[in-house]
């Protein structure tokens, strides 16, 4: 009963997805109150309803009700209750319902906390919700049904696929998919705006928030998943230029994009099409993630169909809402005027310039994406691009863009003197001086780690002066500084914050690249092997069994002159039910680096195939996307982000209020 009440639930939320689909716009064109009124509210019962079929399917899992087909291939009951819980979007059809629940709970908070949004703009962004959700949930029912019924069902089920079954991978979907759904809201409100034909200051306030939520869970969506590639996939590595990854990567560079030229359109009254745009092609760039995930285009472990009627009707979603909302954007974008005048050399150059930069970034990545899936269908051809392409592209045009980060905080807006900017960066220059040297003395280099380790410290001094500079550091008494940076708008830490961590990313990424050592050998129980100054000693084997799988743990002593031993227990797991092996790194983690092991099978001579991985710096990374969700979170917290534009006078007759924007 359950189950059917989910489905039944399912098909309301279409109906209503409908009527969110239409009556906000008939408001809004009417100017009818009592309509809008309700049309925000049209938007929470859709996600009430979504949530119904959320919860009955996740009733489904946890009583593992194997009539249900999605629960019979993706669940068994011998599965720890929590890897039940999140089976529910380890998959194809359950992965789609959370995409729709998570588009359903951001329209719903925009209808709920849209308060001080004119009625008519608030009313189109939620009919604009409402069309988008209304396509995923005609496609779930169509194509994609999560409560099929199976007549006779086994007693078990067929499990799930083993690399999924870790905490890693457990959150990783829903934070990313927080990320890919929230662009939605940047998208509606540009939409919105374009039917309106009005973008100011105002617009930019309200959009600016819902961005930054979207950039705050994308940043730590990805992190997670590269996290758990480092660690569970036993290879050592953390990115691989993977399409899926590349999927999630494109949207998360035009969004970060949209944050900082959004600024400029609330600061300064400019760059209202270009901001447009980039709502437009960040939440583009999450539709064609999904679309590469479902549409069997590509065989990945982030995979999840391969069905081409399922991959025909997304293609489908994906022309309509993206050549849909570039048509749109065509016919009234011109209407757009800029307000602000600017000069090159200003705050406002400064972001011009990280936009421009951003966006040949994402659409190197996508030229690179897209190549070769166009090359093979076109000629049948198959070509691999990957890390050498990326790092040969991505890398220069990034460098300007973290040079820049440094000094455009540091420039006024209007019009300013970049010399000036640079000599307030007279302690970072000499940093970046006294970092190479120490680099180079202590490891010779190579070349890219001496340019990586300067440019990162270059962006973390340069970020903590402006901050300085702020607050007074040392120019005034400290009593005063403290004062300064208690009144400081959190938004600017946030910010800082979110710099220091890009800065601690490039540190990471340098050393790790540069100074990894790999040792790959057979040893035998008691048998030991030297790398990078580190002794690794086999020194014992167990076989246990878990709650689903069978385990071999090798026990490896890690020990280097002056220290004390470190112990690590890499695993080889084979799953029972669907015979998989996995492997499960032992890693001792530090504040230098990582030491990593990996315990493979048994070779003909009766050893075991060991892999050992000294990874100096690696850990920065996560620490530094850890720093940039931190600052994104800080100034999601300032007051002027919770507040957004102030709310329309009540002394205005309802019909002018409609029509005007609060200011």
């Amino acid at each position: 009963m359950i189950v059917e009440t989910g489905h039944y639930a399912l098909v309301l939320a279409l109906v209503m997805a409908l009527a969110q689909s239409i009556i906000p716009f008939l408001a809004a064109n009417r100017q009818d109150q009592a309509l809008l009124r309700i049309a925000p509210r049209t938007a929470i019962a859709t996600f009430i309803l979504v949530a119904v079929s959320f919860v009955a399917l996740t009733w489904a899992y946890v009583t593992s009700d194997f009539s249900v087909l999605n629960v019979l291939q993706n669940s068994h009951t011998s599965k720890p209750l929590i890897y039940k819980i999140t089976g529910v979007w380890a998959n194809h059809e359950g992965s789609m319902l959370l995409w729709i629940l998570i588009l359903a709970l951001f329209g719903a908070s925009v209808s709920a906390f849209g308060g001080n949004l004119p009625p008519t703009l608030l009313a189109r962004v939620v009919g604009v919700m409402g069309l988008i959700a209304f396509g995923f949930l005609l496609f779930i029912l169509l194509t994609s049904n999560p409560f099929e019924r199976v007549f006779n069902p086994p007693l078990d089920g067929q499990g799930m696929n083993p690399l999924l079954q870790d905490p890693g991978i457990a959150i990783h979907p829903p934070f990313l998919y927080l990320g890919y759904v929230g662009f939605s809201v940047a998208f509606s409100f540009a939409i919105a705006a374009l039917i309106e034909g009005r973008v100011d200051p105002a617009w930019a306030r309200w959009v600016r928030p819902w961005t930054l939520a979207a950039w705050v869970f994308l940043t730590a969506g990805i992190g997670l998943g590269s996290w758990w590639a480092y660690y569970e996939l036993g290879w050592g590595g953390w990115w691989f230029w993977d399409p899926v990854e590349n999927a999630s990567f494109m949207p998360w560079l035009a969004g970060t994009a949209l944050l900082h030229s959004a600024i400029v359109v609330e600061k300064r009254d400019a760059l209202k099409s270009w901001s447009i745009f980039l709502a437009i092609i960040a939440f583009s760039f999450s539709l064609l993630g999904t679309f590469l995930v479902r549409s069997g285009a590509l065989t990945s472990v982030h995979a999840f169909a391969t069905d081409p009627t399922r991959g025909v009707f997304i293609l489908i979603l994906l022309c309509l809402t993206v050549g849909g909302s570039f048509a749109l954007y065509a016919w009234r974008a011109p209407t757009l005027k800029g307000g602000g005048l600017f000069q090159p050399i200003s705050r406002e150059g400064a972001l011009v310039f990280n936009n421009i930069l951003l966006s040949i970034a994402a659409a190197m990545v996508l030229l690179g994406t897209l190549y070769p899936l166009l090359l093979e269908t076109v000629t049948g051809e198959k070509i691999s691009v990957g890390e050498p392409f990326f790092n040969m592209t991505f890398v220069p045009i990034m460098t300007p863009v973290i040079i820049a980060m440094a000094i455009g905080p540091l420039l006024p807006w209007k019009r300013a003197d970049l010399f000036a900017a640079i000599g307030k960066l007279k302690i970072a220059i000499a940093s970046v001086v006294v970092v190479v040297l120490v680099t180079f003395w202590l490891s010779g280099g190579p070349a890219f780690a001496l340019f990586g380790m300067g440019l990162a410290i270059w962006l973390f001094v340069g970020s903590m002066i402006e901050w300085a500079n702020r607050i007074k550091l040392f120019r005034e008494p400290l009593g005063t500084s403290l004062r300064r940076m208690r009144n400081l708008p959190r938004a600017a830490h946030g910010t800082m914050l979110a710099h220091v961590g890009v800065a601690i990313v490039v540190a990471g990424i340098t050393g790790s690249q540069a100074w990894t050592t790999e040792s790959v050998q057979s040893l035998a129980v008691g048998e030991s092997t030297e790398i990078a100054g580190y002794t690794f000693e086999l020194s014992a084997l167990r076989e246990y069994q878990g709650p689903n799988f069978a385990a071999r743990e090798g026990t490896v002593t890690v020990s280097r002159p002056g220290e004390a031993p470190v112990l690590l227990y890499p695993e080889k797991r084979v799953y029972t039910v669907e015979a998989m092996p996995t492997t499960e790194a032992g890693i001792r983690s530090s504040f230098t680096g990582d030491i990593y092991a990996v315990l493979g099978d048994q070779d003909s001579s009766g050893k075991w195939v060991t892999r050992f991985y000294v990874k100096p710096m690696i850990p920065w990374m996560w620490a530094g996307g850890l720093v940039m969700v931190l600052g994104g979170l800080m100034s999601l917290s300032d007051r002027r982000y919770r507040v957004g534009a102030p709310t329309r006078s009540h002394k205005t007759s309802p019909a002018a209020k409609s029509a005007l924007p609060a200011e």
